[in-house]
């Protein structure tokens, strides 16, 4: 028996509560590990509060990240024992995810914990860090340089966001941070934003061509605000898309694309090459030490995690938060 938190819906509508499994529960997948953390991201409010439809099927285990160790293993790449981390991919989304003290999962995008970080600091990555760091390689591929204008990042004080800021500080650019909230100021100042602009002014109607202000952007929030960050964006400039906080919707006109030749990036952490996947977190092992996580993360009880899917879909959580699912 093992402890999971598990979401339902049905004639009563949405339940989300604490429930003893049994591991034939648990989908029929080649290798099993015992979760030792997970992490909040926005996604995963959704799933726990039921205000997006995330998962694909009813009843489910939400959490698309998880660490843990190795408990059983039909894949001769991972043996018990072994420490390891998987985000997304799936995990808490198609099958059962990182909320529960055991899961078995498919061996494809699951990796060996990299070298100098630990279990509870790569629930401080999860999902969000992991997105951060393909965004920015995104915008470096498409030949976005340190010595030009400055780096937008919207939702700057979300995990997503926070990562994005540090990542891109460490890489010699200039980053201005986008926030409503006037409290994460010197937050943002500390991860190495050097400006930073209010949530408000970027809602503000644009026109199809905006005076050009940035080399690049990281976008997690969608709507209005990338409506902005598109016209305001220099020739040959790109945008990584990756989140849609404030709206999935999207109102431009063709002419940035045309006349300035930006680039528009979609990020799907999800479905990543297993070469890219190790790439990118090899790159984020590298980048930070235990105290940069350690200062944006904060870590929850298990039982905690209802209480905090509601904050972070309302905007309340600042950087990550990690959750412990066992004891040490």
């Amino acid at each position: 028996m093992f402890r999971a938190l598990v979401v339902d819906k049905n004639s009563k509508g949405h339940q989300c509560r604490f429930e003893d499994w049994q591991e034939d529960q648990l989908p029929s997948k080649p290798v099993k590990v015992q979760v030792q953390y997970s992490s909040l991201n926005f996604k995963d409010g959704l799933a726990v509060t039921g205000k997006g439809k995330i998962l694909r099927s009813y009843p489910m285990v939400p959490g698309i990240d998880m660490a843990g160790t190795v408990i059983g293993s039909d894949n001769e790449a991972f043996k018990p024992g072994d420490p390891v981390v998987l985000t997304g991919a799936g995990l808490g989304e198609d099958y059962c995810g990182g909320y529960a003290e055991q899961v078995n999962v498919d061996p494809d995008a699951l990796i060996k914990l990299p070298d100098g970080m630990s279990l509870h600091n790569a629930m401080s990555v999860g999902t969000a860090g992991f997105t951060a760091m393909l965004a920015v390689a995104a915008l470096e591929n498409a030949g976005v340089l340190p010595d030009e204008a400055p780096i937008l990042v919207t939702g700057a004080a979300g995990g997503l966001g926070s990562i994005a800021i540090a990542i891109l500080s460490r890489l010699g650019y200039s980053v201005t941070a986008v926030t409503g909230r006037e409290e994460t100021h010197q937050y943002l100042r500390n991860l190495g934003a050097s400006e930073i602009v209010s949530r408000e002014s970027m809602e503000q109607s644009a026109r199809p061509l905006e005076a050009q202000k940035w080399a690049g952007a990281i976008d997690n929030v969608g709507g209005p605000i990338l409506s902005r960050v598109i016209a305001e964006t220099h020739i040959n400039g790109a945008i990584a898309s990756c989140g849609l906080a404030a709206s999935h919707e999207l109102s431009a006109t063709v002419m940035p694309f045309i006349l300035r030749a930006i680039k528009l990036i979609g990020i799907n952490s999800t479905h990543v090459t297993r070469a890219h996947r190790l790439a990118m977190w090899k790159r984020l092992a590298e980048l930070f030490d235990d105290g940069f996580w350690a200062g944006i993360t904060e870590t929850i009880r298990f039982e905690q995690v209802p209480e905090y899917a509601e904050k972070i879909t309302n905007g309340q959580v600042r950087g990550r938060v990690v959750v412990q699912i066992k004891d040490d």
